[in-house]
């Protein structure tokens, strides 16, 4: 009679576990809110900010007003017209012309030039360390289950608009749109910021899930493990096609909107408004970070910015809003972690319930083929920083 029961008990829960592995949703990507009229992109009119853009001409770098921009093709005034001097620092550049010169700019009778958008070189700055932040929207924080904004140090040049990222062999490609800033100056304290001249720019960030499931401390996002590596590389760090100067930062960032598609498929929609640190906080909470070397990246430790200071060479990022790939394991996932670690043994087993799980967890999302895939193509779009076009290669 005993025996009947338990045997009777042990198939109505294998039964019941069977009916929940089965009926398991399987999200794709996480879902975001969308506004309800779509992105026009545009330029920002002179009275609120300069546009710049720069390309290649004879060997020299130019620097151009960008007073037009139809999604392929810029148009506007190089500065050497105006007398400004051939620089690759475009703060240079308009320190080399003066202000008093770009009045009127949009009326003055110099010769336009129109430029392709594929012709421009990256926003971003000539370094390869960047200062990139994590969960820093509160609706991607939240579908990351993180409750703080932390940072961390990017490694990579910069890329430019029209560009390629490789999806790692076996690997879990995600995207992130995000706005960036950069400066005319290093950044040691909260007093260089104010007076800093600021340049914003669309930017984005690929990340390899797998790297970062395999290394990040689960407990601690802000732990120092996993963010760099899974961050950092070849064509990680996409910017776009303009430096946007604007005489008032803080209501400029937070009416930017920005925008990811995915073949055509809309996948984020944020504005810099719903950052929960904004960027005069980011640069406060980075400085105070910087005198540890506790952020891994190629197994070795690295502080937080070589010099303990923002150098002009670096970006100050933003971080993303909702919509990304990654999502937290299903019941389905979890139920095969278990199985596979009671199959391991359990707690007699040499290894750990995470160390058996995560292989399940990223064996079971390969297979799903949600990340980006060669072929795919992810578009940023923003309000008035121009949009990022990047081809995903094999």
């Amino acid at each position: 009679m005993w025996a009947r029961f338990v045997g009777g008990s042990v198939v109505v829960f294998a039964a019941l576990v069977g009916l929940a592995w089965l009926t398991s949703p399987d999200p794709r990507f996480n879902p975001a809110s969308f506004e309800d009229e779509p992105l026009v992109m545009g330029i920002a009119p002179l009275t609120e900010a300069i546009t710049l853009a720069q390309t290649m001409v004879d060997g020299e770098t130019a620097t151009i007003a960008v007073l037009g921009f139809d999604g392929e093709m810029v148009a506007g005034i190089d500065l050497a017209d105006l007398g400004a001097e051939r620089l690759d620092d475009p703060f240079a550049v308009l320190a080399s012309l003066g202000p008093e010169r770009l009045v009127g700019l949009d009326a003055t009778t110099t010769d336009r030039v129109a430029v392709p958008v594929a012709d421009l070189l990256p926003t971003g700055p000539a370094g390869d360390r960047h200062l990139a932040m994590g969960t820093n929207f509160p609706e991607h924080a939240a579908e990351a289950d993180s409750d703080m904004v932390f940072n961390f140090p990017k490694f990579g040049t910069a890329t430019p608009a029209r560009t390629t990222v490789s999806a790692p062999a076996g690997g879990l490609l995600d995207y992130e749109v995000e706005l960036c800033m950069r400066f005319d100056r290093a950044i040691t304290s909260v007093a260089d910021f104010d007076a800093a001249v600021k340049g914003l720019f669309l930017c984005a960030d690929f990340t390899n899930r797998i790297k970062l499931l395999e290394l990040v401390d689960p407990d601690n996002n802000d732990a120092g493990f996993g963010f760099s590596d899974a961050k950092s590389g070849p064509g990680f760090f996409p910017t776009g096609p303009f430096l946007v100067i604007p005489n008032d930062w803080a209501s400029f960032v937070a009416n930017q909107r920005i925008t990811t598609d995915v073949n055509g498929e809309p996948r984020q929609d944020a504005r810099g408004g719903e950052m929960i640190l904004d960027y005069q906080e980011l640069a406060e909470k980075t400085l105070n970070d910087m005198d540890r070397p506790r952020f891994l990246y190629q197994d070795e430790f690295y502080k937080l910015a070589p010099n303990g200071q923002i150098d002009a060479d670096m970006t100050l990022m933003s971080g993303t809003g909702e919509g990304v790939i990654f999502t937290m394991p299903s019941r389905k996932d979890y139920i095969e972690m278990v199985l596979a670690y009671v199959l391991a043994g359990g707690p007699l087993s040499d290894r750990s319930l995470r160390d058996i799980a995560v292989p399940v967890f990223v064996e079971n999302e390969i297979e799903g083929g949600h990340y980006l895939q060669p072929g795919d193509v992810v578009t940023y779009r923003s309000s008035t920083l121009g949009d990022i076009v990047v081809d995903v290669t094999d």
